[in-house]
């Protein structure tokens, strides 16, 4: 009778190397052959471990196809321990044990042999007509009459593996439900608890989703056993996705409508959802995998899987990174009203104050100085837009800091004439304005030369003790407008482009107002980029077809440029097709978008609704008691230069430059206060229009 090759080959093996296994520790105590079978004896005690760590079955052929491994390495260390062959040549019976239990037994042959290869020599039988399947009862699992549900459910669950090492008892399927059931599984050796069985396993096993699993603790019944050797198991596929269809979860609509690959917020998953019922705003906090860079969120899109419109104002998105906050308001906030308070407008101690409330809801500040001194103001907004009102919370701010403020307007306004009365000065005209700006370049000066109490001079800072002069804030109502004035626009221009240049540092704030910054409507580059860096803008209801001009004047790259506001806030009111059907007018829109527009600090503007202050009551609780001037020093400087005296008279001899009689005098009193200053006269011969014209005559009727 032949041999297999492999059972030949393996006894040899063990017949050649029993005798170095008994002889080499004797022999020679420190011989790598020692070492070698040590190390053997290890790799076999780290496969007895995996294979009893594991869920797979034929745990037990493994242990048996390491057992020589291990048990050479034991009568090596055996042998190494005993004096001399030990006692009655223990070494040697035990080198010679351990091969005959290996040729006995052949674990390793027996092992690959698990298969039964037909014997060598043995014809191959004819081939056989195939017959039909018939379904086989399992060795595991005997037959004990179970419908063939449950039949087909065990057969399944044992090619893949028996995950848990565990045994169908029952399987259920649910009513109109074809792919789900429910499982009593019990583990597959009697008296051990179910260790190994997990979601992922199950859902392995049946192809389904992880979130699809359910695993349960059976409790005892009567002519059942519970406990740690059974578990309930639920496969709800179809549920589930008829669940998550009707009534999804947060989590699950969001991956479905927002999350998915074309989604409004592509690859995003949410975090949270955050509901705050006294602000009645909904806060969606998701985040979107670093692989994919920044956000892109289409607000269109948004909006829509939101049920609400972009242009609605109840939407408003806040990019933190790879983070996005998602605020839907019940109602938008840039249709409320925030009423101004003095608290609110008072500055703190970086000189920071409300001016509103952001479209997320966060306050929006603005400030009276910066770590470079003096702030100015930039205010941008048309006929009806909330300028005034804006220009109101500012001078309030300034005059809540202490600081002395002067107010002049092109032409005459109502609400700009009540906030004058809580400046130190206020006026009306192009030459009003003219004068302003004459006295803060000469103010400039002044205080460049004025010593602090410590004996020097120092660039203002509201910081450093001893300063003997007020921050001073100059207001510039439609600036645009008397910049094009004929006779005085372009010294009024220079003077101004001064003022933005060097005011700062002696406490010397410009605040501009006016419906346009763009260089061609009478802006110099220089103004405009002076303003735009030692302030924070304010541009308030621009119309659409102008926004990417105006942010792109204040140095908004396009990739921040905001979409245009709503025309209106007020919600579109249901029933239109009633209404229509009727003949009945729509409902007039709420066109109350005052004071609503964004706020440019840094280089993403914000969209903002601004405080309101109702100049149809006194607006004492918005001032304080006493109104800040200059100082005296100031003053008597200012008189010097014949630059104070009551502003709203009409020019004055010599103010101007020498008299037509009296060129040829050189009295420094009549030879004009501009040149006293340093700034150019207004130029009397630029004429070229009807206007300019008319007002060189008035002005000559004058004189």
């Amino acid at each position: 009778m032949s041999v297999p090759r492999s059972v030949a080959l393996e006894r040899t093996l063990y017949t050649l190397a029993a005798p170095v296994l008994a002889a080499a520790p004797n022999l020679h105590p420190d011989s790598p052959v020692n070492a070698v079978v040590q190390l053997a004896g290890v790799a076999g005690v780290g496969g007895w471990f995996l294979a009893c760590k594991s869920d797979q079955l034929g745990a037990g052929r493994k242990i048996l196809r390491w057992a020589p491994l291990v048990l050479a390495a034991a009568v090596d260390v055996a042998a190494g321990h005993t004096s001399g062959w030990g006692p009655w040549g223990l070494d040697a019976l035990l080198a010679g044990g351990w091969a005959a239990a290996g040729m006995l037994v052949l674990p390793f042959s027996r092992h690959t042999r698990a298969h039964h290869r037909p014997a060598l020599a043995t014809p191959l039988p004819d081939p056989l007509e195939l017959e039909p399947f018939v379904e086989q009862e399992s060795a595991w699992q005997p037959d004990d009459g179970a419908d063939a549900f449950t039949r087909s459910v065990r057969q399944l669950w044992e090619n893949r593996g028996m995950p848990g090492r565990t045994l169908v008892i029952s399987a259920t399927p649910h009513e109109g439900m074809p792919n789900d059931l429910e499982m009593v599984l019990r583990a597959s050796e009697p008296g051990r608890p179910i260790t190994g069985l997990t979601v992922e396993g199950v859902a392995a096993a049946f192809g389904v989703d992880v979130s699809d699993v359910q695993i349960r603790e059976v409790a005892r019944q009567y002519g059942r056993e519970g406990g740690p050797g059974w578990k309930e198991v639920h496969v709800t596929p179809d549920r589930n996705e008829w669940r998550r269809t009707k009534t999804p979860t947060t989590q699950e609509w969001w991956a479905d409508r927002i999350g998915c690959e074309n989604g409004p917020v592509a690859a995003s998953v949410l975090l949270k959802k955050v509901r705050d019922a006294e602000r009645e705003v909904t806060h969606y906090i998701a985040r979107v995998p670093d692989e994919r860079g920044e956000p892109q969120v289409n607000l269109d899109a948004l909006a829509a899987a939101l049920a609400t419109k972009y242009d609605e104002g109840r939407l408003f998105v806040t990019r933190d990174g790879a983070d996005v906050l998602v605020s839907l308001w019940d109602a938008s906030p840039l249709a409320r009203t925030f009423p101004a308070s003095r608290e609110l407008l008072t500055p703190d101690a970086d000189g920071r104050w409300v001016t509103g409330y952001l479209g997320n809801g966060q306050p929006a500040r603005n400030r009276v100085y910066t770590d470079r001194g003096a702030a100015h103001g930039l205010f941008v907004a048309p006929s009806g837009g909330g300028k005034t009102q804006l220009m109101g919370l500012h001078v309030a701010a300034d005059a809540l800091f202490g600081a002395v403020v002067w107010l002049a307007a092109e032409a005459p306004d109502e609400k700009a004439a009540k906030l004058g009365a809580y400046t130190d000065r206020y006026g009306i005209g192009a030459l009003y304005m003219l004068r302003l700006l004459r006295a803060l370049n000469a103010l400039m000066e002044i205080r460049g030369a004025m010593v602090w109490d410590d004996g020097l001079v120092h660039d203002w800072n509201p910081t450093l003790p001893g300063c003997p002069y007020r921050m001073l804030s100059a207001y510039l109502d439609e600036f645009l407008s008397a910049a094009r004035h004929g006779l005085y626009g372009t010294e009024i221009m220079d003077l101004a482009e001064t003022v933005s240049v060097k005011g700062r540092k002696y406490g010397v704030g410009l605040k501009v107002a006016g419906q346009s910054i763009y260089v061609q409507d009478g802006f110099t580059q220089l103004l405009c980029e002076n303003l735009r860096e030692n302030c924070i803008p304010v541009v308030l209801k621009v119309a659409p077809k102008k926004i990417s001009d105006m942010f792109k004047a204040l140095g908004i790259p396009p990739e921040n440029t905001p979409g245009p506001l709503p025309r209106s806030f007020s919600p579109e009111e249901a029933g239109r097709i009633a209404r229509v059907m009727r003949g009945e007018p729509e409902p007039p829109a709420s066109s109350d978008t005052g004071g609503a527009g964004w706020i440019v600090e840094a280089k993403h503007p914000e969209v903002l609704r601004t405080l309101y202050m109702n100049f149809n009551k006194s607006l004492d609780d918005y001032f304080p008691d006493i109104t800040a001037t200059l100082s005296d020093h100031e003053i008597r400087e200012l008189k010097t230069r014949d630059l104070w005296f009551d502003w709203t008279l009409p020019p004055q001899p010599g103010e101007f430059g020498p008299e037509p009689d009296d060129e040829d005098e050189e009295s420094p009193k009549r030879s004009g206060r501009r040149a006293k200053t340093g700034a150019p006269a207004a130029r009397r011969d630029t004429v070229s229009s009807p206007r300019q014209a008319l007002e060189a005559l008035k002005h000559l009727s004058r004189t």
